[in-house]
């Protein structure tokens, strides 16, 4: 008896069990089906709603086409482009206005931000105007790297190419540095110097010999630097181009002179300067006549020259078989076109030289 009552607790216990577990399967059941019923009503409000939107749209459209001309519609459509295109670039105007109150707080000018937002174009600034000139594939292009350039201790720059140094340091003299102690200039690194032979007047036009020529080309040669010379033209004329190379050539004659011979050209500011209203292309060929003087003679000519005199006084397309010679007083050159030395200050110090010196980087061995 006992046993059949275990028997029945037993079955009981099972059928309860049964019980629950299909009352909470039925439990579950129910809410994946309420959940799925809601998310298909969802769907269904949102592609009504949807529907709704694109009827009121096209009848928004269909009522502008009948109170507007097209005309009107294109015209307000254009607006309201303008509108959205003018809201989407303000973060972009207001980085811009961001960039250029940096640039211009650096201290570095006007004529600095114009390069920096004009990378493909030459920025140069001259009496109270700006020119932007587009960089020409016509003409060939330096190769040097501004990673390149390495100041030395002594205040010099040098250049290097995977790592080996190319560069040549060299001096630009005149009666200005007064007496030179040329050993000492040797003793300092100078390999190199241009001596000024002579200049013509800006007023007069007279040709004049530079007081400390023969002093300076001499005592460069007897302590081993090699020279170069350079002639200030202001030439009016292809006569008086042909009259300042043949001076140079005459004064050459006793002198080994292996580096280029170098034609200064330069703007004078003075309204009295004889050269004051010459064009590009008479400047341009008066620069040829004397190269090619120079040249036939056996010498290798070259143009000296800042930014103004190659982008404003010169057509350097005409003038791409000479040598450049490029002035700029800076920590990184400005000029993309190719040239074959670097004037880079004009208040260098060099042993055996009183006073500030033209300081001078070239990218060529200097001739024996």
């Amino acid at each position: 008896m006992q046993e059949n009552n275990l028997q029945v607790k037993i079955r009981n216990r099972r059928h309860r069990r049964n019980e629950f577990g299909i009352l909470f399967g039925s439990i579950v059941l129910c809410i994946i089906t309420l959940t799925a019923v809601t998310f298909c009503l969802i769907l269904v409000f949102k592609y009504r709603a949807s529907q709704l939107e694109n009827v009121a749209v096209m009848n928004e459209l269909e009522e502008m086409q009948n109170r507007y001309t097209q005309e009107e519609v294109d015209a307000l459509l254009s607006q309201r482009l303008e509108e959205a295109s003018l809201a989407a670039s303000e973060e972009a105007k207001e980085e811009l206005l961001i960039t250029m109150k940096e640039l211009m707080l650096s201290g570095e000018g006007a004529v600095h931000m114009l390069r920096q937002f004009f990378p493909e174009e030459v920025v140069l600034a001259d009496n109270n105007q700006y020119y932007f000139f587009p960089i020409m594939d016509t003409l060939a292009r330096h190769s040097y790297e501004q990673a390149g350039f390495i100041p030395t201790d002594e205040g010099f720059l040098e250049y290097y190419e995977n790592g080996e140094l190319i560069s040549h340091k060299g001096i630009d003299v005149s009666r200005y540095q007064e007496e030179i102690e040329w050993d000492k200039v040797a003793g300092d690194g100078i390999e190199y110097a241009f001596i000024r032979l002579g200049i013509r007047g800006y007023t007069e036009g007279e040709i004049v010999e530079d007081e400390t020529f023969t002093y300076n080309i001499e005592g460069a040669l007897d302590n081993g630097i090699a020279a170069g010379v350079y002639f200030f033209t202001q030439a009016t004329s292809v006569e008086e181009a042909k009259e300042e190379a043949q001076y140079v050539l005459d004064a050459l004659e006793p002198y080994d002179v292996t580096y280029p011979v170098v034609l200064d050209v330069e703007a004078v500011t003075s309204k009295n300067a004889r050269t004051a209203d010459l064009t590009m292309e008479e400047r341009t060929e008066y620069c040829i006549t004397f190269c090619e003087m120079i040249k036939q003679a056996g010498y290798t000519p070259m143009i000296y020259g800042n930014l103004k005199t190659f982008m404003l006084m010169l057509d350097l397309e005409k003038l791409e078989e000479y040598d450049k010679w490029f002035a700029h007083y800076d920590e990184e050159f400005y000029y993309p076109y190719d040239f074959k030395i670097w004037q880079y200050t004009d208040a260098g110090s060099v042993a055996g030289i009183n006073g500030e010196v033209d300081i001078n980087i070239s990218f060529f061995e200097p001739a024996q």
